[in-house]
C-alpha cells in the first residue's frame, strides 16, 4: 500500500524528463497556453469578487451609474475569460499534436536502429500500442500537469483569496473538507495502476489478433478457423471494455467523493453565514457571502481536478514507462564511433574463426573459417538448421558473432557503416516482402532515384515487364498487403527486378527459386543467370539443380563446414554429405535431372 499513497521516484523523474524534452522544443506554444491560463484563473477569481460589489451596489446601493460600472465590468470579465479559453485550447493542442508526431517519430526511429534480434524478442502488436498509445499518453500526462498546475491551481489559489478576504471564518469552515477528500481520492490509485496496465495488454492482443486475420486469412480460412479466432478476439475486447468501465468507475467514485464533500461545506457555509446575518455580525454580511459562496461553488471544478490528477497520472504513466522502456533498450546491434565507409570493391567476402549463438547454450556456428570469391557464386547447401541462413544472417550484419571476424574486401564488418554495407549488397529471399503501394514504386526501392526507363529495363531483365503489362494499370498496380494481389512467381521477379535496380557487387539469395511451379522456376532462374553474372553471389538451395553452375559450394553440417568445392569434386565423394543429399533428392524425385544435366554432374 505505500506505493500507493504517492507517485513514485521513478515515475517523477519519467515525468521530469517528459516536461523537459518536451517544454522546451514548444516553448512558444505552452507559453501562449500557460498566459491564457493565468487569464482564466485570474478572470474567474475577478467573477467571485465582483459579486460583492453588485449585492452591495444593486441591492444597496441607489447609484444608477456604479450598477452600470459593474455590469460593463462583468462583461469584460467574460469575454476575456471567453478568448483566454479559446487561446488556451489553441495553443495547448499545437504543443500536443506536435508532441505526440514527435515521440511517435522518435520511437520509430528507434526501432529503425534496433538490430533483428530485438524484433524477435518483441511481439509487432507490442510496437504497434507503444507507437500509438504511449506517444498519446505522452501528451497527456504534459496537457495534465501544465493545466492542473497552473490553471487550476492559480484559479484555486485566487479563489481562497476571494474567500478569505471576505470572510475568515467561513473560509476556515469551509476548508477543513478538503483533506478528507484527499484522502478519498487516494485511495482508489492502486487500483487504476494495475488496470491499466492489464488494459493495454489487451489492447494489444486485439492489434495481434488484426494482424494474425489479415496475414494469415486463408489459413483460417482452409482450416475454418473463424470461430476460434472470433473466441480471441471477443476475449480481448471483453476484457479492454471490462477494465475501461472499470477504471471509469473508479475515476468517477471521485465525484460522489467531492459532490459529498462540497455539499457539507456549502450547507455548513450557509449555516453558518445565515446564523451572521441573523444576528448582524460583520459588515456588509450579504455582500460578502455572496461573493464567498461564489467562489466557493467556482473552486469546486478546479478543487475536483486536482483531487483527480494523481488517478489521471497514474493513468497516463503506464503508457509513458512503456514509451521510455523503447526509447532507452539498448541498441542489440550498433555501428562503431569510428565506422567507415565499405569502399567500392571486388566483393570478396571472407569468415576468420566465427562462432555464433542466438542463444547462450546453443552454438549455431563453430569456428568457421571460409571464403567467398570475388565476382564468383559460392552456394550453401545442408539439411535445415546447419547454420546457412545464420551465415547470410551475418555477413548481412543482422547480427554479430561472438568470436571471429567477417571481412569484406579486407575490411572488418564492426568498423564499417551500416549504409556502406547495404549499399554493397542485394537480397532476393524465399519469403518476398512487397511493401503497400504500386509496381513500380517496389521496384524503385532498390534506387529510389531511377527513372522510369531504369526500372523498366530491371523489370525486363527480371523476366517481370510483360506480366506487369498485363495488369490492369501496369506499373501503377497496387501490389497489395505484402503483395496479396500476385502470385507467388510475380512477387518474385519483382524482388529479383528490385535486385537488378540496386546493381549491387554482392548478391544473396535465400532459397530464391522455392516453392514455385516449374514455368515462374525457369523464368526467374534465367533472370538469376543475368542477374548474378560477374558479382559475387551467395546461394542457399535445397534444389541442388539450382546451384549446378555455382562455382563453388559448402556444404554444411551443425554449424561447420564439412565439404567445399565444385559440383562434380563433390559428387566424386561417393561418402560425402553432398553426394548423400543429391542422391536422397534423385531418388525421391523432389528434384529430378535432366538426363544429359546428371551425366554431366557425374
Amino acid at each position: 500500500m505505500a506505493k500507493s499513497k504517492q507517485i513514485s521516484a521513478a515515475d517523477k523523474q519519467l515525468i521530469f524528463r517528459l516536461m523537459r524534452e518536451n517544454f522546451d522544443k514548444h516553448a512558444r506554444w505552452y507559453i501562449g497556453g500557460i498566459i491564457s491560463m493565468l487569464v482564466i484563473a485570474a478572470t474567474t477569481s475577478a467573477s467571485a469578487w465582483i459579486m460583492y460589489d453588485i449585492v452591495k451596489q444593486i441591492i444597496r446601493g441607489h447609484d444608477f451609474r456604479m450598477v452600470v460600472a459593474v455590469s460593463a465590468a462583468v462583461a469584460a470579465i467574460f469575454i476575456i475569460k471567453g478568448f483566454a479559453s479559446f487561446f488556451q485550447v489553441f495553443f495547448l493542442s499545437r504543443a500536443g499534436n506536435s508532441i505526440v508526431s514527435e515521440q511517435q517519430r522518435k520511437i520509430y526511429d528507434r526501432l529503425m536502429q534496433q538490430g533483428v534480434a530485438f524484433y524477435q524478442d518483441n511481439a509487432s502488436s507490442d510496437l504497434l500500442v507503444r507507437v500509438t498509445h504511449n506517444a498519446n499518453a505522452a501528451r497527456n500526462i504534459v496537457d495534465i500537469m501544465i493545466t492542473t498546475f497552473v490553471r487550476d491551481l492559480f484559479t484555486v489559489v485566487g479563489l481562497l483569496v476571494v474567500m478569505l478576504w471576505q470572510n475568515f471564518t467561513l473560509s476556515i469552515a469551509a476548508l477543513i473538507i478538503g483533506p478528507l477528500a484527499y484522502l478519498g481520492v487516494r485511495l482508489i490509485l492502486k487500483r487504476v495502476r494495475g488496470l491499466m496496465a492489464k488494459e493495454l495488454s489487451s489492447i494489444g492482443e486485439i492489434i495481434k489478433v488484426m494482424q494474425e486475420t489479415s496475414v494469415g486469412i486463408r489459413v483460417i480460412k482452409a482450416f475454418s478457423l473463424e470461430g476460434l479466432m472470433k473466441e480471441r478476439m471477443n476475449k480481448a475486447v471483453c476484457d479492454v471494455e471490462r477494465r475501461a468501465n472499470s477504471i471509469a468507475t473508479l475515476e468517477a467514485a471521485t465525484s460522489p467523493i467531492m459532490e459529498t464533500l462540497a455539499g457539507l461545506a456549502i450547507a455548513g457555509v450557509v449555516l453558518l453565514s445565515g446564523y451572521m446575518v441573523v444576528h448582524n455580525i460583520g459588515k456588509d454580511v450579504e455582500a460578502q457571502l455572496m461573493s464567498f459562496i461564489t467562489a466557493l461553488l467556482l473552486l469546486y471544478e478546479p478543487a475536483k481536478r486536482i483531487a483527480n490528477v494523481r488517478v489521471k497520472i497514474e493513468s497516463g504513466m503506464i503508457g509513458v514507462r512503456m514509451m521510455f522502456d523503447i526509447l532507452d533498450h539498448p541498441l542489440s546491434l550498433m555501428e562503431a564511433k569510428n565506422a567507415k565507409a565499405l569502399p567500392k570493391g571486388k566483393g570478396k567476402i571472407e569468415f576468420e574463426d566465427v562462432s555464433f549463438s542466438y542463444v547462450d547454450d546453443h552454438q549455431v556456428l563453430k569456428h568457421i573459417n571460409l571464403t567467398f570469391p570475388a565476382g564468383k557464386m559460392t552456394a550453401l547447401v545442408g539439411p535445415s538448421g546447419s547454420g546457412k541462413s545464420t551465415m547470410i544472417n551475418l555477413m548481412m550484419r543482422l547480427y554479430d558473432p561472438q568470436k571471429g571476424k567477417i571481412r569484406i574486401d579486407g575490411q572488418d564488418l564492426r568498423a564499417t557503416t551500416f549504409r556502406s554495407l547495404r549499399e554493397r549488397m542485394s537480397y532476393v529471399g524465399q519469403d518476398t516482402f512487397l511493401f503497400q503501394g504500386s509496381v513500380r514504386y517496389n521496384i524503385s526501392l532498390g534506387k529510389p532515384d531511377a527513372t522510369e526507363d531504369e526500372i523498366i529495363a530491371a523489370a525486363k531483365a527480371a523476366n517481370a515487364h510483360d506480366f506487369i503489362s498485363g495488369l490492369r494499370h501496369g506499373y501503377d498496380t497496387n501490389v497489395g498487403d505484402n503483395g496479396s494481389n500476385l502470385s507467388g512467381g510475380q512477387k518474385q521477379r519483382l524482388a529479383i527486378a528490385r535486385a537488378m535496380l540496386r546493381d549491387s557487387d554482392i548478391l544473396i539469395l535465400d532459397e530464391a527459386t522455392s516453392a514455385l511451379d516449374s514455368e515462374s522456376e525457369a523464368l526467374i532462374r534465367e533472370a538469376l543467370e543475368r542477374l548474378t553474372e560477374d558479382r559475387t553471389t551467395i546461394v542457399i538451395a535445397h534444389r541442388l539443380s539450382t546451384i549446378a553452375s555455382a562455382d563453388k559450394i559448402v556444404v554444411m553440417q551443425d554449424g561447420e563446414v564439412v565439404e567445399e568445392g565444385t559440383q562434380k569434386q563433390l559428387l566424386a565423394h561417393r561418402d560425402g554429405l553432398y553426394r548423400h543429399l543429391h542422391d536422397l533428392q534423385f531418388h525421391t524425385g523432389d528434384d529430378v535431372f535432366e538426363d544429359d544435366e546428371l551425366d554431366d554432374m557425374r
